[in-house]
């Protein structure tokens, strides 16, 4: 259910965050048997995601994915036989696309680059290109420079944006479950989610989680945290969006719209800041003068 609120809603256009597009719907499986806040039962969101499931070549790197996190939770070498074994003969000739499809979603959701170490025979290896927190990290300086560039970060601020720049636990949760990643359940590359995503990412700002206002029972939401709008921008995230779902920031029209005002935005405000300080700058100057009139 990874999709823009009532009155945003993008039909087809809607970044495809399914299960083979590698960033997995919220509800795309499980959530179909659930409705949204605004009542909107989850086939609504089925159109969206339909082109992406008759793609046979997104579906096998979707497949690929899963296998390469497996192989590097076991810290095993990955063979190129073994990958065709997993696409099928019938996929062979496609094979470099489809491998080329989930190298990228390795790298721009987990942060692991794949590697040919051994031309020879085909050998692979994945190596992490983020510095995340360690077991005993509490969000401290050691993780300050890779986490916020983190796919997962990327990916959790683009659920918050495609839900109206707000979004509930239950549907971050439901997104985080498609990804293989669990509340209490130790992830290979994430550690603890939970208390990543409520505490680290919040300790640090790039998350704001709070309880929803006048809610009964009393439930959460998240947004984006100050360092999160510091560091990045909806543009930023929309890109890592759409190259996740091969194609352009401009074939979400609503979202592309948005994207652009807050670009438009910052640029008023950066340039109302430089005219502050260069009539600042300027203001000594002037004094001075008029203090040497004086005299």
């Amino acid at each position: 259910k990874v999709q823009p609120p009532e009155g945003r809603r993008e039909g087809p256009a809607t970044p495809q965050c399914s299960p083979e597009a590698g960033v997995s719907r919220p509800g795309a499986e499980a959530g179909a048997q659930s409705q949204d806040e605004n009542g909107a039962s989850a086939s609504q969101a089925a159109p969206s995601t339909q082109s992406t499931r008759k793609d046979p070549l997104t579906r096998k790197a979707s497949m690929l994915v899963q296998f390469l996190l497996e192989k590097y939770k076991m810290k095993e070498p990955i063979m190129q036989t073994a990958l065709l074994k997993i696409i099928n003969k019938k996929y062979k000739e496609h094979f470099p696309e489809i491998l080329r499809r989930a190298s990228e979603r390795m790298e721009l959701i987990f942060g692991l680059e794949l590697k040919e170490v051994n031309r020879s025979n085909h050998t692979y290896t994945l190596v992490s290109k983020l510095s995340l927190p360690s077991d005993g990290g509490h969000g401290g300086q050691s993780d300050e420079r890779g986490l916020p560039r983190s796919g997962l970060l990327m990916t959790l601020l683009g659920v918050i944006f495609m839900k109206g720049n707000r979004a509930t636990e239950e549907e971050v949760w439901e997104f985080l479950n498609t990804l293989g990643v669990y509340a209490g359940r130790r992830h290979l590359i994430f550690g603890e989610p939970r208390r990543l995503i409520t505490k680290d990412l919040v300790q640090q700002k790039y998350l704001k989680y709070r309880q929803v206002p006048h809610s009964d029972p009393p439930h959460h939401e998240f947004l984006w945290g100050p360092r999160a709008h510091a560091e990045t921008t909806k543009m930023k995230v929309l890109e890592v969006l759409a190259k996740i779902n091969d194609t352009v920031p401009s074939a979400f029209p609503n979202l592309y719209e948005e994207a652009l005002k807050d670009e438009e935005e910052r640029a008023g405000v950066r340039a109302e800041a430089k005219a502050t300080a260069l009539a600042e700058a300027r203001a000594p100057s002037r004094a001075k003068s008029r203090s040497s009139t004086h005299i």
